[in-house]
């Protein structure tokens, strides 16, 4: 039977300052664990901790930059791009543009604060 979700769950995020995350499927709005899809709205100059998630994140930026720091790298992805992080990879995002970034994520397996392995 198909499941429509009429309004997102906002969920509280990590950071340095305040990201809206609108969970549309995930453990918390849809109670999915298979997957978690998400429209997020990152400030400008926001940072959150780096991560190694137990999870593959496929990000969609509709608007503005994400910045995402690997271990050797920095990359920029622009509205209309897009990047895949891998499972077990150290990873962090911000927005360093000033008009910070709108972008899509989707995790395989959902999202979980449990999996994410956030630094201290």
């Amino acid at each position: 039977m198909p499941l429509k979700i009429n309004k997102p769950s906002v969920i509280e995020a990590a950071g340095n300052k305040p990201k809206i995350i609108e969970e549309y499927f995930g453990r918390v709005n849809s109670k999915t664990d298979a997957v978690s899809i998400a429209r997020m709205i990152g400030p400008a100059g926001w940072v959150e901790p780096g991560q190694t998630p137990e999870f593959d994140e496929y990000t969609v930026v509709l608007k503005g930059a994400l910045q995402v720091t690997t271990k050797n790298e920095k990359i920029i992805v622009k509205a209309g791009e897009a990047i895949l992080t891998r499972k077990g990879e150290w990873i962090q995002y911000s927005t360093d543009e000033k008009e910070g970034a709108e972008y899509i994520a989707v995790c395989l397996p959902a999202f979980s604060p449990d999996t994410v392995h956030r630094d201290e």
